[in-house]
């Protein structure tokens, strides 16, 4: 499972070969949530305040999230990405 950003306590990685449609995953804690890159939506449970971090950073960052998606399906090295500030 690679990581690619750390932030808040909140963990983010893309598993290598993953199944449309493109997203990552997001833990924090004991929660963890699937969020699709384009729309934000999100499968799992998580804090309001975390989830809302996690989805911030989505936003500011899905061109790379893109980016790193096609890596991960191609079973490719995936980048670190900006953590939140």
């Amino acid at each position: 499972m690679p990581i690619i950003s750390q932030f808040y306590g909140i963990v983010i990685y893309i598993f290598w070969r993953e199944h449309a449609p493109a997203h990552f995953h997001a833990r924090y804690g004991d929660d963890e949530v699937i969020v699709e890159i384009e729309s934000g939506q999100v499968t799992g449970a998580m804090s309001r305040r975390a989830l809302g971090l996690v989805q911030e950073w989505r936003q500011i960052h899905q061109d790379e999230l893109r980016k790193e998606w096609e890596l991960a399906i191609s079973k490719k090295q995936l980048f670190p990405i900006k953590p939140l500030e």
